[in-house]
This record gives C-alpha cells, sequence and structure tokens, in this order.
C-alpha cells in the first residue's frame, strides 16, 4: 500500500475510475449481446431498434476514454455489418 500522502490519494482516485470504468464496459458487453440475441432470432426490427441503442452506448464509452475511439468504431462496424444481414 501507498505511504506519501499523495499516492494514496491516487490510489484512490484509481480505486474509483477501475469501478467506474468497469460498470461502463458491462454495460457495453450487455448491449452488443443484445444485439447479437435480436440477429440469432431474425428480427430485423428488433436488432436495429438494439444496434441504434448499442451505438449510443459504445459511443459515450469511447467519449468518456474507457474504450478507445477505434475500438468503439469497430465494434460498431461488425455489429452494423450482422445486422444488415439478416433478412427482413
Amino acid at each position: 500500500m501507498a505511504t506519501h500522502k499523495s499516492a494514496i490519494k491516487r490510489a484512490r482516485q484509481n480505486e474509483k475510475r477501475r469501478l467506474r470504468n468497469k460498470s461502463v464496459k458491462t454495460r457495453v458487453k450487455n448491449t452488443v449481446k443484445n444485439v447479437r440475441l435480436a440477429i440469432n432470432e431474425k428480427s430485423k426490427e428488433e436488432a436495429l431498434k438494439e444496434l441504434n441503442n448499442a451505438k449510443s452506448i459504445i459511443d459515450k464509452a469511447a467519449k468518456k476514454g474507457v474504450i478507445h475511439k477505434k475500438t468503439a468504431a469497430r465494434k460498431i462496424s461488425r455489429l452494423s455489418k450482422q445486422v444488415n444481414t439478416v433478412s427482413a
């Protein structure tokens, strides 16, 4: 454990950020899973609705710096590609 005052504060800040980032990453994973489930059910409308929701959440995560901007773009691109393969 840290002994300097500044190091103790830094450890406290890191723990708070770790927990915040963890919740955002979990939210991203759950929305991606919801899109994939909608795709597997062959529901085009539901998949599109879930995709728009996922895009928003992934973009917010990238904006906050939880995931990299290009990672977010890649996730959205791959999900969009999968949704487009679903027949109407």
